[in-house]
């Protein structure tokens, strides 16, 4: 591990009182804070024990939305006009659409959000067309935009397919652990690539949408550019490109009609209960092209679950109509019951057992994809969303565990047993852990020309290693656990030269920092272990005079603003949790953390975010949680609270529950 490991037994834990002048929240007020903030989570609890918030992201939601009605002739003018005011509401001053809330103008969302203006009627000459447009025009116009938007644009007729990168449903006959097999790709590449080979290959043209030359700028000679892989790797795949478009030019291509007789039936078996793939926006979407492009039209039951799974994702208020890229139920239930354990919401209250009854009905029970990789591993875990039975993912997972951890409920104990037992044997040979699969770390499928929106495959991150190595902790799995030693040896070698460690799922250095020091403090290191000291130390050196955290989502492409932003409540809440899971709970950095905290709180007893501070696809694709905002700082004061010393004693989480005999042999 480069570092011995320092235990707990091994070096005294002195208490740190707060430094003279601290601006600690009074006891008295702390405790009115925490109450408050219980109070309003449990007032957004539904009925049947979940909790579901908003999760925005960026127009090409909404513009993609619309286009695809008009391509399927759903087209609703009185929604159309819903979606039309939900862009416009994020234009920005220079015209352009921005990838995420207070980011700069972004070439494929303004060329996208320019396509649904003029698509729905605005004219030319309507001053925020016009100035689109002249964003769009700076911004690189189509030709700096990505293969997504481009193929939009193809579909309704605004610009030919020519130019368009190959990707044949042929791909599907090659074996799926193959170089450039489809298990090769991410869970959300493979859910998406596999109806695009229907639509790159059938090229739908609907001349939906009707308008002028140039109504779309193209870009100037010399202008913006999207970049092009360089390199005799990227030279070849481009060769293989020009042969299968050359391919495609002759009047009969053998095996074409069996491949995308393939793709059809792959996607019709990949439909969830609801009719989703993936249980994303992207492949949801290209499901409906696909089935569309293959002559699937109303009536046909694939293409009506999966335009009705699609519109699931809309929230139409009357006023605004917003398509959100998923939906977050688990994850925000799982969050949110952690963030009341941690408010200290006692584990036979009837509001978490109705949680915890929820979540123990969400397990997935079913094998899915990631049984290629692991073909040994019993069922179990959760996903993100609703229904996604194909796809659980670690992440929610560990988090579930947690937060089962803080209710009793009948056949607990039972689910955490499968949950366990298919978290850590998703752990990667590394000794990190992964999303969705394990071993999906190829180098050479990001490279195919295609390739160009974003991660296509799913490495081991420090968020989601640290989570599982808490989730661990919670169940009573011991330091010296082989798993536990493998996942904390991984999060030892990936911390950053300064100190933090990237953040994956959540933005960025602040939330990856934030989930290590509890994942390695859990899993047994000391908090002056020199690596557990680097990490709190990096917090301490990004924190704001005013005791705040916040990162931009612009760090992902720009290193100088690593741990540099406005303020959040969410990124807030990381720190300090950090903090306080570093032995720092009754130092001045975390007693001004929460009183900004304390400060911010709301009417409701919770916070908002005007930022985003979610991750999708790092550098491309963000999200807004509007849960992250109530929860992790609710959570982040009850910790504090909990953690700080007093007379002399001091806590860095809640202790582990002790597993009984099945439970413990199993895990051996």
């Amino acid at each position: 591990m480069g570092t011995a490991l320092v235990t707990a037994a091994a070096v005294p834990l002195p208490a740190r009182p707060p430094r003279a002048g601290s601006l600690a929240p009074e006891a008295e007020r702390l405790d009115r804070a925490c109450e408050r903030a219980r109070d309003g989570l449990l007032a957004q609890q539904r009925a049947d024990g979940h909790w579901s918030y908003r999760l925005q992201s960026n127009v090409c939601m909404e513009a993609e939305y619309l286009l695809l009605g008009r391509i399927l002739g759903r087209a609703d003018p009185d929604r159309e006009r819903r979606l039309i005011a939900r862009i416009l509401d994020d234009q920005l001053p220079d015209g352009g659409f921005p990838t995420y809330a207070a980011g700069p103008a972004d070439a494929d969302v303004t060329v996208e959000a320019l396509a649904a203006l003029r698509a729905a009627g605005l004219p030319s000459g309507h001053p925020r067309v016009a100035a689109a447009r002249a964003a769009a025009e700076r911004l690189g116009g189509v030709a700096a935009t990505r293969v997504f938007t481009r193929m939009w644009l193809a579909c309704v007729g605004l610009r030919p397919w020519e130019g368009l990168p190959e990707l044949p449903p042929e791909m599907l006959f090659l074996p799926g652990r193959g170089p450039l097999g489809l298990m090769r790709f991410a869970s959300w590449a493979r859910a998406t690539i596999v109806p695009l080979t229907v639509v790159l290959t059938l090229r739908p043209q609907c001349d939906a949408v009707v308008l002028e030359p140039g109504a779309l700028p193209e870009g100037a000679p010399g202008g913006p550019r999207r970049p092009v892989p360089s390199g005799p790797l990227a030279s070849a795949f481009l060769g293989v490109d020009r042969v299968l478009a050359a391919y495609r030019r002759l009047p009969h291509q053998p095996g074409r009609g069996r491949a995308l007789a393939r793709a059809e039936a792959w996607i019709v078996d990949h439909q969830d209960v609801d009719g989703a793939i993936g249980a994303i926006q992207p492949p949801m979407a290209y499901q409906c092209l696909a089935l569309h492009a293959l002559g699937h039209r109303r009536g046909s039951p694939a293409l009506e679950r999966a335009w009705s799974a699609f519109e699931g994702f809309v929230l139409d208020d009357g006023e605004r109509c917003e398509m959100q890229a998923c939906v977050s139920p688990v994850w925000d239930t799982a969050l949110a019951m952690c963030a009341l354990a941690d408010l200290g919401v006692a584990p036979d209250d009837e509001a978490m057992r109705r949680a915890a009854r929820w979540l123990l009905a969400e397990e997935v029970r079913v094998r899915g994809d990631w049984a290629r990789t692991r073909p040994h591993l019993p069922a179990g875990g959760w996903a993100f969303e609703y229904h996604n039975d194909l796809y659980p993912d670690v992440d929610d997972t560990a988090i579930v565990l947690c937060a089962l951890g803080g209710a009793d409920v009948e056949g607990r104990d039972d689910a955490v047993l499968r949950g366990l037992r298919w978290m850590l044997g998703m752990r990667c040979r590394d000794g990190g852990v992964a999303a969705f699969d394990a071993e999906n770390t190829s180098r050479l499928v990001g490279r195919i020309p295609f390739c160009d929106f974003g991660a296509v495959t799913d490495p081991p991150s420090a968020d989601v290693t640290a989570h599982v190595l808490e989730a661990a902790a919670r169940w009573g799995l011991s330091a010296t656990h082989r798993d536990v030693t493998a996942m904390r040896a991984w999060l030892l070698r990936h911390q950053e030269s300064g100190g933090s460690w990237f953040g994956r799922w959540g933005v960025n250095h602040v939330y990856g920092t934030a989930a290590a020091i509890p994942g390695l403090t859990a899993a047994g290191l000391h908090r002056l272990h020199p690596a557990v000291q680097r990490g709190v130390a990096w917090l301490l050196r990004v924190q704001r005079e005013d005791g705040s955290f916040g990162e931009d989502c612009g760090s992902y492409r720009d290193p100088a603003l690593i741990g540099r932003g406005e303020p959040t409540a969410s990124q807030t809440a990381w720190g300090l949790q950090g903090l306080c899971s570093g032995g720092e709970a009754g130092s001045g950095a975390a007693a001004r953390a929460a009183r900004w905290l304390v400060e911010q709180q709301g009417a409701d007893g919770l916070w908002s975010d005007s930022r985003f501070t979610g991750t999708g696809f790092p550098g491309d694709f963000y999200l807004g949680y509007h849960g992250y905002a109530a929860y992790f700082p609710a959570a982040a004061l009850g910790r504090y609270r909990r953690s700080r010393p007093v007379g002399g004693a001091h806590s860095t989480g809640r202790a582990p529950i002790k597993l009984t005999g099945a439970l413990s042999e199993a895990l051996v």
